[in-house]
């Protein structure tokens, strides 16, 4: 069986890599808090160009994975640090819209790769133990949304999986959970 990242099901800790990744980059806690607030892969986000998220307030994009078009507003979080990471961007070179929003030392477009050993060493630095990796931030997205809304087939379209159940086990339901749910509820 292979081995699949987790959410990461603490919300303390989810908080506590963000405040990590800022004191190394506001590109780093950008790319997390953007991961963490969309439920976009990380293909996907890489993918981003400044011009798709500069003063707007809804992203438009067609999935690398799918090919689906997809479009979602930026929640004011995520437009506070959009705004405050181009800023700081403009200050070192030039940018231009069409360049990419999340690059590296030699400003070129990030790599998956690259995020990932970012990701991993700040959940190990936060004493994070489960198996993380760059979809993490997506299922961190699913797992948070469905926590706070309960609301499995608006998440199923998100993530426009076939059948609720792909869902539930895509953020980390287990069926233990489900039946623990069953013991404690009463009417």
């Amino acid at each position: 069986m292979k081995n699949l990242v987790e959410p990461i099901k603490n919300r303390e800790q989810v908080e506590a890599v963000e405040r990590y990744l800022a004191e190394q980059s506001l590109r780093n806690q950008l790319i997390w808090v953007f991961g963490c607030n969309t439920g976009l892969r990380i293909s996907d986000i890489l993918g981003l160009n400044v011009e798709d998220v500069e003063g707007k307030d809804f992203v438009e994009i067609r999935e690398k994975k799918t090919s689906k078009y997809k479009r979602f507003p930026l929640n004011s979080k995520l437009k506070k640090l959009i705004k405050r990471y181009l800023i700081e961007r403009k200050k070192t070179y030039s940018v231009t819209d069409d360049n990419p929003l999340f690059v590296g030392k030699k400003h070129h477009r990030l790599d998956r790769s690259q995020v990932y050993r970012i990701i991993n060493k700040a959940c190990k630095e936060c004493g994070i133990t489960v198996n993380v990796g760059c979809h993490s931030m997506r299922k961190n997205f699913g797992l948070f949304f469905f926590r706070k809304y309960n609301n499995i087939a608006l998440l199923q379209k998100i993530f426009q999986h076939s059948a609720p159940a792909i869902t539930l086990r895509y953020i980390g339901i287990s069926q233990e959970e489900i039946d623990e749910s069953y013991l404690n509820f009463e009417l």
